[in-house]
């Protein structure tokens, strides 16, 4: 036993059964005056051992090899000089997810063998919108981050910034106040009312949006609205530090419409990864300025071969003309037990025709009820969690019924304001419990037995302290159940 604090005569007296207790000086010096070799590693040797987040149980300890990671950040690095976004020493990479995730190990990884620069969070995700201001140049994020970044900017850029840019350049072009400059800005590029349509009740309306629109005629982002840029999206990328050039999600699926938002109105690029801790987090990874990605997890990785698996009981066919089926992947990325086979990941994805996988579904999380039917419940979790007043949501069900139950997190001040409107009074909790709150409402039409029958709202947020969500914010079923 190896002690950071002193060791007293009496505690290493009590040692038995030939243990042995040193304080953490006197272990430094067994080491001095003795030379040892480095033991000698292969490419096949165990790097580390990580542990998934136990979504579906409990967590595993998964064995990843020498040749698994320098693997992974050959094909990072690859795809990276593929876009002219090469990392040097001057970059600086700000590390707040869990440190024993392998989505934040291999992007520290890949910093330090760029020599670039890290810094750590202070461990309370309450002071990262302090710790940004390192001004990280590559910003990691999971889609629950992003999701949060997508409503404060919305409100930031619907609010803030329509009226700052409405007062200071609008009306003061009539008091005579703007400069030339400012004049042509105004009528060219109409500001203002740019930002009347673009930003409808924190919704982008894409349509209307000037930059998106000529990022879809194939003009790259940094190219597609300087004037925009300049005068007003770049506040979003203020948000981040103002250094960022490269947001990448992972470990859950992006909504379209939050992935769309920050492509067009980040500054930088935004790409969408797919891996497991099985895959050295590495499989897939969408292209920068390549929209027809936009939705999908992107190609796979240079060093990755991926193939589907029909999914009959789900009715996905990996020969149909749109193929769909389980996530099937192998290489030299792929942890120690399949380095030689396929890993079957529990994902079920639709590959696109330019090579791009799409996640539509989750062939673990799947369940029959008594009347047959098989529920992917993670889709439609995904079709109910659209709705304005939705934070998050848990739906369950089993074989033993014919219909779903549901957990809801309400948006706190859509649920406030949904209350003034219908004239439901009370706090925050007692509207939670109202019967007329309950009734939550989906989009697009399912089938009667899709429906939930009961739902319970729920005023305290799912979070890690009660153990609801894995460190990267994805749901422990069994300890929501």
């Amino acid at each position: 036993i190896v002690s950071f604090g002193k060791v007293t005569p009496e505690q290493k007296a009590e040692a038995k059964h030939s243990l042995a207790i040193y304080s953490w000086e006197d272990f430094l010096q067994l080491g001095e005056s003795k030379q040892f070799d480095l033991p000698e590693r292969t490419k096949s040797d165990i790097c580390t051992i990580m542990y998934t987040s136990g979504t579906t149980g409990d967590p595993m300890g998964v064995m990843i090899s020498n040749c698994s990671i320098v693997t992974l950040i050959a094909g990072v690095k690859h795809l990276v000089e593929c876009v002219n976004e090469e990392l040097t020493e001057k970059d600086v990479y700000l590390s707040y997810l869990p440190l024993a995730h392998i989505f934040d190990r291999v992007i520290e990884e890949f910093f330090i063998s760029r020599g670039a620069l890290m810094g750590f969070c202070r461990g309370d995700v309450k002071l990262l919108v302090d710790d940004i201001e390192l001004k990280s140049s590559i910003f990691c994020a999971v889609p629950r981050v992003l999701d949060r970044v997508h409503s404060v900017q919305c409100i930031i850029c619907s609010e803030t910034v329509i009226t700052s840019v409405h007062h200071q350049v609008y009306y003061r072009r009539f008091l005579g106040e703007a400069n030339c400059l400012r004049r042509c800005l105004m009528w060219h590029t109409q500001l203002y009312s740019f930002f009347k349509f673009a930003y409808v009740k924190q919704i982008i309306v894409s349509a209307e949006f000037h930059k998106f629109g000529n990022m879809k005629k194939g003009t790259k982002h940094e190219d597609a609205s300087f004037i925009c840029d300049r005068v007003v999206l770049s506040k979003v990328n203020s948000g981040l530090g103002g250094n960022v050039r490269l947001i990448l999600s992972s470990a859950a699926p992006l909504s379209d419409h939050v992935e769309e938002f920050l492509r067009g109105v980040a500054c930088c690029h935004v790409p969408q990864g797919y891996g497991l801790t099985e895959t050295c987090a590495g499989t897939f990874v969408s292209l920068p300025n390549e929209l027809s990605t936009l939705g999908t997890v992107g190609p796979p990785v240079p060093n990755v071969d991926r193939c589907l698996e029909s999914v009959p009981e789900m009715g996905y066919d990996a020969l149909a003309s749109i193929p769909r089926g389980e996530i099937c992947v192998r290489g030299d990325t792929i942890f120690r037990v399949f380095a030689d086979g396929w890993f079957l990941t529990g994902d079920v994805g639709e590959r696109q025709p330019n090579g791009s996988m799409k996640i539509i579904d989750r062939k673990k999380n799947i369940f029959k009820l008594s009347q047959g039917e098989y529920v992917a419940v993670e889709n439609l979790e995904n079709v109910f969690g659209l709705a304005s007043v939705i934070d998050s949501i848990w739906i369950y069900g089993n074989s033993f019924e014919s219909f779903l139950v549901a957990v809801v997190n309400p948006k706190k001040q859509a649920l406030e304001s949904w209350a003034a409107e219908n004239g439901v009074h009370g706090g925050f909790n007692s509207i939670c419990q109202n019967p007329k709150a309950k009734r939550v409402r989906s989009r697009g039409a399912l089938k009667d037995w899709k429906r939930e029958k009961a739902a319970h709202i729920d005023p305290v947020p799912f979070d890690m302290e009660r153990d609801p969500l894995t460190p990267t914010y994805k749901k422990k079923r069994s300890q929501l159940l």
